[in-house]
């Protein structure tokens, strides 16, 4: 669908700035057309931010404040897409959550279950962190050691994370390649392994808010 700068009328196709006037345009683009990056799950951190900061001047609603209400209210979504695009983008997490959704799919709706192949890690941690807190409440001398072993955990935890990040990135890759002979098969291990961070953050950040308790 063609689009007509409410500035200059030069009619075009869908972007963010009009290409005549740069007068901001109330286009509706993904998020990687937002910020005038290639649609791949592997970017260029630095030209995102370079774009973010470039376009984010020249649509301002600032500069607009005495133009129609045309223009402001254009200025105004162009603005919000561009913040929105920046914060998912920027995060490999939230792109590929975004990735999912740009092709029609989702996470199980009962992502907030523990992954089976996590389940008696997940045990062992919550079974420290009751530990720790029993001990710190009741004033046990054994408290210091239970968070030594904790902290020994968290680091533990922390790479196994680290793991799964570098499996995204392989995930991220093949998908830039083309997607290989079954992109199916892709998505569903770009599902498995971004519930597996969501799930390891999550217990990351119950560790942490029981370390600092202490």
């Amino acid at each position: 669908m063609m689009l007509e700068c409410p500035s200059c009328a030069r009619t075009q196709e869908p972007r963010l700035i009009c290409s005549q006037c740069g007068t901001p345009l109330p286009a509706d683009l993904d998020l990687f057309a937002a910020v005038g990056l290639p649609r791949l799950l592997q970017i260029d951190t630095a030209s995102l931010e370079s774009a973010y900061h470039d376009l984010g001047r020249r649509i301002h609603p600032d500069r607009f404040a005495s133009a129609s209400a045309e223009i402001r209210d254009a200025s105004l979504r162009a603005t919000a897409l561009l913040t929105r695009a920046y914060r998912t983008l920027r995060d490999p997490i939230s792109r590929g959550l975004y990735w999912l959704e740009l092709h029609g799919h989702k996470l199980a709706e009962n992502n907030n279950q523990v992954p089976p192949d996590l389940a008696e890690l997940v045990f062992e941690v919550q079974e420290q962190l009751g530990e720790l807190r029993a001990a710190r409440e009741n004033g046990q001398a054994d408290a210091r050691a239970l968070r030594l072993e904790l902290n020994a955990k968290r680091a533990s935890l922390q790479g196994l994370a680290d793991e799964l990040y570098a499996e995204l990135v392989e995930n991220f890759a093949a998908f830039d390649a083309g997607g290989g002979p079954d992109p199916d098969q892709l998505f569903a291990e770009l599902k498995t392994v971004l519930s597996k961070i969501a799930y390891l953050k999550t217990l990351i950040r119950d560790v942490d808010r029981e370390l600092s308790a202490g």
